[in-house]
């Protein structure tokens, strides 16, 4: 629901716009101003079904030692019932609300109140006070970029505490990780509605909302499309970036504790999910300031779907590899932990090093290198609403002439080696890869889709020049 990152067409820019020799579309990103059944459908069975799909895969680990079969048997036999289930589930306690508001009342804190020092010494790193992208009002919001610093800030003290202070168990989050499921969720729906009522009664910007008249689709998709409180305070941003992600690498570490507590020994499979997830989140926050021109930022309004996806969806299901290994240490030949391992270095690499050809092509506007020559494009023509003629270059070179969304093959492979740690006795694990290889396949259609609408026979040009959506000779 968040944290992995889409940036739009290599070479495209942030215009409403219209298919070639058509008339004027508004064709864009984000929510819509009106509702069809089948949105309407989707929205609903996911505000109903989503909550009960994580408590589903955590009280699975919890109760049947991750299987995603055995509770449906127990319940279709009637060998148990609903009631029993929800019986043997950890309640809501006084200590996990504790840790649970220290927790995000401190990531407040290194959010809005610590400016960012870490780009003064680090060479390469943007950080400070960045510009995000034109709204659709014409506004440009500016942001403290300091992720980074929050995530060292955090971790540093995680350390110190475990080797030395030793004011907790590093097994803390794993000891509490239901009862703080509830106080994420309690987040969540607090932070939803109240974007909502303050979407309707004192928004930052009224000319930057969008109201369909439906509750549901307002409630998931989200009416304001920047909230704010005060000058740096930017809803989007924050529940985005932190508390979830910066929570990321923390649960694995705790997962890697509760191992060595149970076990004697962190395995290397626990090992790998660790350094490899941690390259993810690391990289997330280096490149925050690109973060903002990225489609989460950019196209989405804070709603539903982004304020309780943060805070639940993102911490609890992108981290069920290390939980899982938790009940199922998994110690990995060489051979297969060194091909995994490689597997989701060579992933990270295709995203990144794709990702940085199209920044670089559109920073200099096609006056570059790629892969020591100049990269070759297709000029494409379309037309905003008021009328204008605009133009746009789409790279077909480097990784961009191997596939058209490239950057989400490596991010497949990522996912993928995460999941490969935990071995094949479950299917729980393998969940996020066939989370993200739906997610990204629609990203894909959706893309396209708009991009056609946008550039028409352009548009056929490109896909004539670039053939593959994801795997170069197959799809």
């Amino acid at each position: 629901m968040a944290a992995h990152q889409e940036k739009k067409t290599p070479g495209e820019r942030n215009h409403k716009s219209t298919q070639n020799g058509s008339q004027t579309s508004q064709v864009q990103w984000g929510r819509a101003w009106e509702v069809d059944w089948f949105s309407l459908a989707s929205i609903i069975f996911l505000l109903v079904f989503a909550p009960l799909i994580v408590y589903y895969f955590i009280m699975s680990c919890d109760q049947y030692q991750c299987s995603l079969i055995d509770p449906l048997v127990d319940l279709l036999t009637g060998k148990k019932h609903l009631s029993d289930i929800w019986n043997k589930t950890p309640a809501l306690t006084y200590r996990a609300a504790g840790i649970y508001t220290l927790w995000v009342a401190f990531q407040v804190v290194l959010y809005v109140f610590v400016p960012d020092f870490c780009h003064k010494f680090l060479p390469g790193y943007v950080g400070g006070v960045q510009e995000g992208a034109i709204t659709p009002a014409g506004v440009v919001n500016k942001y403290e970029i300091n992720g980074l610093q929050a995530w060292i800030i955090t971790h540093v003290l995680w350390f110190a505490n475990a080797y030395y202070f030793h004011f907790f168990s590093p097994t803390i989050i794993f000891d509490n990780w239901i009862p703080l499921l509830w106080c994420a969720n309690i987040l969540g729906y607090i932070v939803s509605t109240f974007a909502m009522i303050k979407g309707y009664f004192f928004p930052t910007n009224a000319t930057d909302c969008k109201f369909t008249g439906n509750f549901f689709y307002d409630y998931m998709m989200g009416i304001e499309f920047n909230p704010r409180i005060g000058k740096w305070f930017d809803f989007k941003l924050f529940f985005n970036g932190r508390p979830g992600i910066v929570a990321w690498t923390l649960i694995n570490l705790s997962y890697a504790a509760k191992q060595q507590e149970l076990y004697g020994q962190v395995t290397n499979s626990m090992f790998l999910v660790n350094v490899l997830q941690g390259i993810y989140v690391l990289d997330f926050f280096w490149n925050e300031a690109w973060y903002l021109k990225t489609i989460d930022i950019c196209h989405d309004h804070f709603g539903w779907y982004l304020g309780w996806g943060d805070c639940v969806w993102l911490p609890y299901l992108y981290t069920l590899q290390g939980l899982y290994l938790v009940y199922h240490p998994v110690e990995l030949g060489t051979a297969n932990a060194i091909g995994i391992c490689m597997l989701g270095l060579i992933g990270y690499y295709i995203f990144r090093v794709t990702n940085h050809q199209k920044d670089l092509f559109r920073r200099t506007n096609g006056n570059c290198k790629i892969w020591g020559k100049k990269p070759e494009y297709i000029e494409c023509s379309y037309m905003s609403v008021d009328g204008t003629k605009h133009y746009s270059k789409l790279m077909t070179s480097g990784f961009w002439g191997w596939a058209r969304h490239f950057n989400y093959t490596g991010d497949l492979m990522g996912s993928l080696a995460y999941c490969l740690t935990c071995g094949f006795d479950h299917i729980l694990p393998y969940f996020y890869i066939v989370y993200m290889t739906i997610l990204l396949t629609h990203r894909c259609i959706r893309d396209e889709h708009r991009c056609f609408s946008k550039y028409g026979k352009d548009w056929k040009r490109y896909t004539a020049a670039v053939p593959y959506r994801l795997i170069p000779g197959i799809f």
